[in-house]
Parts: C-alpha cells; sequence; structure tokens
C-alpha cells in the first residue's frame, strides 16, 4: 500500500522479499494506492500503481511502506487499513509508515518503532503507541513495525522465517545478499548530542566532554555551573530528559564509539580513554546501549579491521 511520496528503498525491501518470482509459491503481491496511476516517490522518480483500495479487501498481510511527510492518511485510507485489520489481516510498516498504522489507531497500546529520527515525533503525535526508538523491528502479535530504511529488511526476513522457516529465511536472506540476523538495534545509529547553546548547561557539558576520562561527579559538574547539586540535578533533568550522571555514561559511550570507528585501540584502552574504566564495562554499556559487543561494533562500521593492535572482546 503506498502512499503518496513513498520513500522508494522502503518500497523495494517487501517487493523484493515478497514478491520475487523465486517467491511466487509462498507468496502473490500486489501494489495498490488510494487512486490507482503514478504515485511519486521521495527519490526524484515516480511508481505506476494499477490497483486501488480494493486491493486490501482480501490481503491476508498489508505493508505500509515509510512516506514523507509523514501526515495522517485519508480518511479512506485510514478505514481500509481499519478494515483490513478487523478482519484480520496481518499489518506491516516499514519506517516512517508507521505513522500510518498509528493515525489507524492500529498501534494503541502496543509496542512499535520506527526511523531514530522520527521516533520521538511519533511519540508524541500518538501518546498512546509505546514507541521503542532502540529497535529494528518489532512485532506485536499481527501488527509489526520497523526501524528505518534498511532495517526494513530485517522485518520481511523475519516475516519469511515465521511463515515458512529457517531455512527459507536464509535463502532469501542469502538472495539479497543480506545477514538472515543483524545484531544490535538500531540505538548503534543514534547520536546524543549536547544541550543545545542557550540551555544554562551547554557550558558545563562542553567542559565535562574534555574530561571524560577522568572521573567527574555531580557536585564536581554542579559546582562548574555554578548551582548546588540538587539544584543543578533537577535543572538537568528538566532540561535534557535525563539525569547527570546517566548522560555523562551516553557520552562515554559515544566517544567509545567513535573510538571503536576511527582507531586501532584496543578494547581495555578505548575503555580506560573514555572513563568507563574497565573493557568488561563497556562490553556491558555498550550491550544494553546498541544490543552489540566492541568488536561486532568495529567490524560493522569498518570493515576489515586495519592493521594494528587488537584486542577480543
Amino acid at each position: 500500500m503506498v502512499l503518496p511520496n513513498v520513500v522508494a528503498f522502503d518500497l523495494s525491501v517487501p517487493a523484493q522479499v515478497f514478491g520475487h518470482p523465486d517467491e511466487r509459491d509462498r507468496y502473490a503481491l500486489t501494489v495498490c494506492a488510494q487512486t490507482p496511476g503514478v504515485v511519486p516517490t521521495t527519490t526524484g522518480f515516480a511508481v505506476s500503481v494499477d490497483a486501488g483500495l480494493e486491493a486490501l479487501d482480501t490481503a491476508e498481510t498489508v505493508v505500509i511502506p515509510g512516506y514523507a511527510p509523514h501526515s495522517a492518511p485519508s480518511a479512506e485510507v485510514i478505514e481500509a487499513l481499519r478494515q483490513s485489520a478487523a478482519r484480520g489481516a496481518r499489518m506491516i510498516s516499514v519506517c516512517t509508515g508507521a505513522f500510518a498504522l498509528a493515525a489507524a489507531g492500529l498501534l494503541d497500546g502496543k509496542r512499535a518503532t520506527t526511523h531514530w529520527r522520527d521516533a520521538a515525533e511519533l511519540a508524541a503525535r500518538y501518546p498512546a503507541v509505546h514507541v521503542d526508538a532502540d529497535a529494528l523491528y518489532v512485532c506485536e502479535e499481527s501488527v509489526l513495525t520497523s526501524a528505518g530504511i534498511a532495517a526494513g529488511i530485517d522485518l520481511c526476513v523475519h516475516v519469511v522465517r515465521g511463515d515458512y522457516g529457517e531455512h527459507a529465511a536464509a535463502e532469501v536472506a542469502r538472495r539479497m545478499v543480506v545477514a538472515p540476523h543483524r545484531t544490535g538495534g538500531q540505538a548503534q545509529f543514534l547520536h546524543r548530542p549536547v544541550p543545545a547553546t542557550g540551555t544554562g548547561l551547554s557550558a558545563t557539558c562542553e567542559w565535562a566532554l574534555t574530561r571524560l576520562a577522568d572521573r567527574i561527579t555531580v557536585a564536581e559538574l554542579a559546582r562548574h555551573a555554578g548551582w548546588a547539586p540538587r539544584t543543578f540535578a533537577r535543572r538537568f533533568v528538566a532540561e535534557t530528559g535525563t539525569s547527570p550522571q546517566r548522560w555523562l555514561t551516553a557520552q562515554r559511550l559515544l566517544e567509545a564509539r567513535r573510538l571503536l570507528e576511527v582507531t586501532d585501540l584496543p578494547i581495555d584502552q578505548v575503555a580506560d580513554h573514555t572513563g568507563l574504566g574497565t573493557a568488561a564495562n563497556l562490553r556491558l554499556l555498550l550491550a544494553r546501549d546498541t544490543g552489540t559487543t566492541p568488536s561486532h561494533y568495529r567490524r560493522a562500521y569498518r570493515g576489515v579491521s586495519a592493521a594494528g593492535p587488537r584486542s577480543a572482546s
């Protein structure tokens, strides 16, 4: 089901998984739109769609690719999505397609995900949705959502796995030259910036960023800002949405990720340079934050490791 200004990549993923000639014994793919004809994409070309909303009447699975801007679809589309879900169709979104499912009320009370850049907006516009910005994909009974762009591949391969088993999913993944299972979540792609200039905290945060290898206490941060510790902690949470210690840990992890990406430092030295203490602590925190290990993270962002010191993780 394509909406105006569909993201072409998001459309191509389910088309390649479910509509490929190799899958014709398993799936029958139909592409539809509210009005058949030419539908614009976000990437400078249009797609031609033959079927209208009536195609949803018999679909066993309905996939909504991402689109932009991701405003609520028309009343006709929302009603068609609701009717499909009511008769038991499996509802899937890729990337910002989650906004369409949310507008139809199909994500209310459910955990869901979307592109990490749009997760905060999804949560703000649809507070009944439990948005998980870290997950690559989320399965809530018959409603499935994927994170940004390529995470649609992960979800579609997962669907094949659930429908036809691990061997079928591996065949699809091999044909598409992707991993059958991808480690980590989209948290590994997030950036957590310093509070914006003018918040009253930016100077202290910048000061802390130059001393990540040191042991920094909340009292020291408060002293630099010129406030009492309790006042500082309260204002920090009010302005950033997180505690000073959590923010500091997040910045240390962000710097550790940078060092893993651009240097050959052993894992224990990365931990030491960023104030995380030990390699074991770095592994624990990185796994909690991104769902992956330092060595996997380094390989993902650097490919074949450059020559230099290495450390197992």
